[in-house]
């Protein structure tokens, strides 16, 4: 065993030593096709050399200057240009080098901004039941996925948890009619018990992620949700890391049902999985009461960094430039329907779901009534193994059902994938899960 701490020390993993395009290449002369962009990462593609490019000649021209002393070319044209595409009116940029960091920056922001209104009571932050924020603390504290929390337990509490969206097992009793006003109702519930005057924010994925694969909410859902937040004077964050940067088929996620957020937090495809970088960002109203007040008490050696803003800048050139939201989109509309095919009497696959390239499978018992494997059965893993076996690479998540069972496979393809690559990832996918079935 060498020196290095692994994710997980179960595994004895291949080295990888190339990579371009939707294809993976390990020290052995295996080729992986990237069907999940890793953990819903990679959106313009491996190997792009414009963003590579980029990337060269920033470290050419600086290395690292501290936020507090200098900014940089890099960082000024990230922020003007991404701010562009956001979901919110003059947006401000604090980047950062990750989600979890982008998290942590936007509660931050949110306390600051009740701070600065006069408001010293509003330090409650909401979220959602089986969601995920990240791994450092503020973020966990947001989290809802009891298995990631409960090492940790003893260091959280300050968040509370309403239902999640997700339509496959909806808390609503009278499901499926009228679910978002259900789960309104439950967030002025919840809202009125603690008090407004104690609220500082809501934050939630637009379409869950990683711990409930592409959950998607219905239409009427984040319209009820953002009036009741309006109302009461509640931020709205928006955790954009997965859903952002076309991987939705949209700029973000939010902008499927025209949500305007107050702060934005947002990774993973900022720069395609290149360099560490995320930010967040907040809506021009709320960065102006802030930094009236004195600005933000926050902050972190690498924030500001030119290197990932560079690259960021370099990866949003490609998603303009070669159409590549769209064509998420596209192929989304093209995976799904073709998984949902393939997959349609798969006695495993309770459902197929999803939105542009963020496709989830839920793998279950029995599909009537959507009794869940226990995890003793390894069913999520058995499928991992199978496609890998067959070059195939996919994100996993389990026990979200009930805190320790639950089967989860997530699809998350670069965008830039080929129609080709694309009938591969299918077949593929359908023979793994089929052949665990």
């Amino acid at each position: 065993m060498g020196s290095v701490f692994p994710r997980v020390p179960s595994r004895d993993l291949p080295t990888a030593v190339s990579a371009e395009g939707a294809w993976i290449t390990d020290a052995d002369g295996e080729r992986y096709l990237d069907g999940s962009g890793g953990a819903i990462v990679v959106n313009v593609g491996h190997g792009v050399p414009s963003v590579v490019e980029a990337i060269r000649e920033q470290v050419g021209r600086t290395q690292y200057v501290h936020p507090t002393a200098f900014t940089t070319e890099a960082v000024e044209a990230y922020a003007d240009a991404v701010a562009t595409v956001l979901p919110m009116d003059a947006a401000r940029i604090y980047p950062v080098s990750g989600g979890s960091e982008a998290v942590e920056t936007a509660l931050k922001m949110a306390r600051a901004y009740h701070l600065a209104k006069d408001r010293p009571g509003r330090s409650l932050v909401i979220a959602r039941r089986s969601s995920y924020h990240g791994n450092t603390v503020g973020a966990l504290d947001a989290s809802g996925k009891a298995p990631l929390r409960k090492p940790y337990t003893p260091w959280l509490g300050r968040s509370v948890h309403v239902p999640a969206a997700y339509e496959y097992r909806c808390e609503n009793p009278n499901h499926p009619r009228a679910c978002g006003s259900w789960h309104a109702a439950e967030l002025e519930r919840t809202i009125s018990s603690y008090g407004p005057e104690t609220v500082a924010a809501f934050i939630a994925e637009p379409v869950v992620g990683a711990t409930l694969a592409a959950a998607v909410p219905t239409d009427d859902y984040w319209p009820a949700i953002v009036e009741v937040c309006r109302r009461h004077e509640v931020l709205v964050v928006a955790d954009e890391v997965m859903t952002g940067f076309g991987r939705t088929g949209a700029w973000f996620g939010v902008d499927h049902w025209d949500v305007r957020p107050d702060i934005v937090a947002a990774g993973k495809g900022t720069t395609g999985g290149y360099v560490p970088f995320g930010f967040a960002a907040a809506s021009g109203d709320v960065a102006e009461t802030i930094l009236d007040r004195g600005g933000l008490v926050h902050g972190f050696t690498w924030s500001h960094h030119a290197l990932g803003a560079a690259a960021g800048l370099a990866v949003l050139h490609e998603l303009k430039g070669g159409g590549l939201v769209d064509r998420s989109r596209e192929l989304g509309e093209r995976l799904l329907r073709e998984l949902r095919e393939g997959l349609e009497d798969a006695p495993t696959v309770g459902e197929v779901r999803g939105i542009g390239t963020m496709i989830g499978i839920e793998l279950v018992k029995n599909r009537e009534t959507k009794e869940p494997f226990v995890r003793a059965d390894r069913v999520t893993e058995r499928v991992l193994a199978a496609a890998r076996g067959a070059g195939l690479l996919l994100y996993s998540s389990t026990g979200h059902v009930d805190g320790m069972n639950g089967d989860l496979l997530m699809l998350g393809p670069p965008f830039s994938l080929s129609d080709e690559d694309s009938d591969v990832l299918v077949e593929r996918t359908v023979a793994a899960v089929r052949a665990v079935a």
